[in-house]
């Protein structure tokens, strides 16, 4: 593989980002809102099945309920 100088960098890099499709505010915002509401539901499920979890411990060690 041939080596290229910084410059002959730059100018790939210029050509390769002109071929990118850039999405546009709507998608960037739907993408955003799908993403905060996935974390949040990812979050209570991990906080529910924490609680599960130990809850189950604290029976097993006989520490009540």
């Amino acid at each position: 593989m041939a080596k290229t100088g910084p410059i002959e960098f730059i100018k790939q890099v210029k050509a390769e980002t002109k071929k990118v499709t850039w999405p546009s505010r709507h998608e960037t915002t739907v993408s955003t809102i799908s993403v905060f509401i996935m974390v949040f539901i990812a979050s209570l499920f991990l906080y529910f099945s924490d609680q599960v979890i130990a809850w189950v411990v604290r029976l097993i060690m006989g520490f009540g309920l």
